[in-house]
């Protein structure tokens, strides 16, 4: 189709061009066999399989207490590269510099989503604040 247009509107080769001229034919004929056949293509319609999330229930802070004095405080690695040395140079930092307040480092199980009940009863039954370092 598009060849034909574009042959009516082109003037034989000379003889000296005869190749050139063939080769100048040919190429256009490749491109627009490509257009052709991208035309006749079937268009697909795709859906993105993860869905919907579910509304995020917002939920306000915890009350920050008046002072950490005579507090047990939580240091709760979530296994993120380097969280555990920052939270265990904060242990250090805390037990100089506030020794009233009782520190334990604890490593979460599991990835940052997962749940771990276990650690969430004991710092329960401890009373105890939670400081939790997240990565990024």
């Amino acid at each position: 189709m598009c060849l034909t247009r574009f042959a009516q509107n082109v003037p034989p080769p000379a003889a000296a061009a005869g190749k050139a001229g063939k080769l100048a034919v040919f190429s256009i004929a490749m491109a627009c066999a490509g257009t052709a056949v991208a035309a006749q293509e079937p268009l697909y319609t795709v859906l993105n399989p993860t869905g919907n999330p579910p509304p995020i229930e917002r939920r306000a802070m915890a009350p920050r207490p008046a002072s950490l004095k005579g507090k047990t405080v939580y240091l709760v690695d979530e296994t993120f590269d380097g969280g555990d040395k920052f939270l265990q140079q904060m242990q250090a930092w805390m037990a100089v510099h506030m020794p009233d307040t009782k520190t334990i480092f604890r490593a979460k199980k599991g990835a940052y989503a997962a749940d771990d009940p276990d650690l969430w009863k004991e710092i329960k039954s401890n009373e105890g604040l939670m400081i939790m370092a997240i990565g990024h």
